[in-house]
């Protein structure tokens, strides 16, 4: 080839390809959906569902990847630290949020190592008390607290978990005093409630229905802003005279800070058509998880939003993590 011929072809392979060129090129390899909780947890369920269908529209394997350790966070880290590529994202719960507000050194910055990409899923939580509890709605079990400070108590799935900073914040917008008593984990914590050794408690929606169904448990309040099929006679905490207390466990996919604009793009138009799918709206309905989409832009003000919402109940309370 004439050196002239030569030296074109290089200028020609170096020159950086447009941004649709390199959207369409995505994926070039299998992509590694790292889950930062151990198997068979509600992140692991989501996650696995999300990988298939996800997989499937890629037309390349999507390997779902369980790191769990240091609370969730080892998984945030991996992937703050992964090739900014796209092919590594993580699924995370409101940990991206709380994270940096109970842990005084994290080895990552959830705000500049990781980009996030979208919203997918959200589970209702309800708050419940032991039917030996003599209150029937949110005011009456205010008014119960604020008759008995630090008498009653809740318990949590442990310190700085969505179970714990729900009645944190119950307790800020209410003014009122319980005590907390912390359990390994939420499948302990509802053991204790059914046995009647704490008086209240917030968990997921799925897991409480058939208890509160059997009445083994009583439901004051949806922790949504509307009523939830499943238990349609249980008010939202605003119809309970409760505002500013919607509090869901959602779930979104970020990846490692970096990634262009135009994978990030993508990967949040694949994922919006993957959990908005029928196929994958009646799995979802299976496990109580609603499917829920938002742009990039979008998700990144609503973790700061999580963020400022958690600050002043984990200062109040003198919240750290264990």
């Amino acid at each position: 080839m004439p050196r002239q011929a030569a030296a074109l072809c290089v200028a020609v392979l170096s020159v950086p390809l447009p941004a649709p060129v390199v959207a369409q090129a995505f994926p070039v390899k299998p992509l590694r959906l790292i889950l930062p909780f151990p198997p068979g947890g509600p992140t692991d369920l989501l996650g696995r569902a999300i990988a298939q269908k996800l997989g499937e529209q890629l037309g390349q394997q999507v390997i779902a990847d369980n790191r769990a350790g240091a609370g969730g966070n080892l998984g945030l880290e991996l992937a703050a630290r992964a090739a900014p590529d796209g092919h590594t994202i993580v699924l995370s719960s409101p940990l991206v949020s709380i994270s940096p507000l109970l842990y005084a050194k994290l080895n990552y910055d959830p705000a500049k190592d990781l980009a996030p990409i979208s919203l997918v899923a959200v589970i209702q939580n309800v708050m419940v008390v032991h039917p030996s509890v003599p209150a029937r709605n949110l005011k009456e079990l205010v008014a119960l607290a604020r008759r008995h400070p630090g008498k009653m108590n809740f318990g949590s799935g442990g310190v700085g978990t969505t179970s714990h900073l729900a009645p944190e914040l119950f307790k800020s917008l209410t003014r009122s005093d319980m005590v907390h008593v912390p359990y390994k984990g939420t499948g302990q914590a509802l053991l204790g409630m059914l046995g009647g050794q704490i008086d209240m408690l917030v968990m997921a929606l799925a897991v409480l229905a058939p208890h509160v169904q059997s009445g083994k448990v009583r439901a004051l309040a949806v922790l949504s802003d509307r009523r939830h099929p499943v238990l349609p006679d249980v008010p939202t905490s605003a119809e309970s005279g409760v505002d500013a207390f919607d509090v869901p466990i959602w779930y979104g996919i970020l990846g490692p800070a970096g990634i262009p604009r135009e994978i990030v793009a993508r990967l949040n138009a694949e994922l919006a058509k993957a959990v908005t799918s029928p196929e994958m709206k009646e799995r979802l309905a299976t496990m109580g998880v609603d499917p829920r989409t938002i742009t990039p832009e979008q998700f990144a003000d609503f973790i700061r939003s999580e963020n400022a919402r958690y600050a002043r109940v984990i200062k109040e309370a003198g919240i750290k993590a264990e």
